[in-house]
């Protein structure tokens, strides 16, 4: 009996199992190369798509690892972008405390300006002589040019200031009888509008972060005995603070519509039933303030 050849088509599927297997040591090649990741370049590539992106650490604290050499252990981080910017603002600050101080004792104002930094701001406190005449709150010559060179000065940081608080005081007039609290309110909140008035309209600092605050009497710093002594009482104080790009809250700017916002979102019923009055008190007597 005559046999028959082979054609040989039954060793075909060899072909298609040897691909399968070439693909499949590829995939698993593949996925051991992207196994370690280059940490500088992850978060660099990461940081090109989402500057603000927070690192987050996986190691349990105390690990030995990458992240933990690197950001000293931490469990969270800010990125090293915000970290530069950080430092940058803070520089900025304490170099505008410098410029002040510096002015201060060059141009001989420094019996009339008190410069202090506390952390992320500066307060600087001015005599009422300086800026003001009795019972007046239009700027003298001599306030506006002090005012000039702080608001260069303020220009040259505007980048790094968050808010620029103004406070005016007043000092009670009679030792033993509280001023008038109309012309007290009113004086004291007019000597801090005329200075941010300045400052504003001589820098290009956004008109928002400039705040006033009227404290009349309230807050004095010596005695009213004498008329050294209210001297001091009657001031204006700029409080100049700088950004923190690592408050969730946000700037001064949105902390004031976060807080506005309150839960009127959740309960917006609770504001129907407010009731506004318009009435004005009664004004009680009083002395003029000074």
């Amino acid at each position: 009996m005559k046999k028959k050849k082979s054609s040989g088509g039954g060793a075909n599927w060899m072909d298609t199992y040897g691909d399968m297997v070439t693909l499949l040591l590829c995939f698993f090649v593949l996925l051991y190369s992207i196994s370690s990741v280059d940490q500088q370049k992850w978060l660099a590539l990461v940081q090109s798509f989402n500057p603000n992106a927070i690192y987050e650490r996986t190691e349990t604290p105390g690990e030995e690892g990458p992240a933990a050499e690197e950001y000293g252990g931490a469990g969270m981080e800010n990125p090293p972008k915000q970290e530069i910017e950080q430092e940058k603002i803070e520089e900025e600050i304490q170099e505008l405390f410098d410029a002040l101080v510096q002015y201060a004792q060059q141009s001989g104002a420094g019996q009339n300006i008190e410069t202090v930094k506390g952390d992320g701001y500066i307060f600087i406190s001015f005599d009422d002589a300086v800026f003001f005449d009795g019972e007046s709150f239009q700027l003298r010559p001599e306030g506006q040019e002090i005012l000039g060179t702080i608001a260069s000065m303020l220009e040259t940081k505007k980048d790094s200031i968050d808010e620029i608080r103004i406070m005016g005081h007043t000092a009670q007039a009679t030792k033993d009888q509280p001023n008038n609290p109309t012309v007290d309110r009113f004086l004291s909140s007019n000597r801090a509008t005329e200075a941010a008035v300045f400052l504003q309209e001589h820098t290009t600092i956004a008109g928002e972060r400039f705040v006033t605050v009227g404290c009349g009497q309230h807050r004095p710093i010596d005695s009213n005995d004498t008329a050294e002594t209210r001297s001091h009482n009657r001031r204006v104080e700029i409080m100049i603070s700088g950004r923190n790009v690592a408050d969730g809250l946000g700037d001064a700017v949105e902390q004031y519509y976060t807080t506005r916002a309150g839960d009127q979102a959740a309960q917006p019923e609770a504001a129907e039933g407010a009731e506004s009055t318009t009435d004005a008190p009664a004004q009680p007597e009083g002395d003029t303030p000074e």
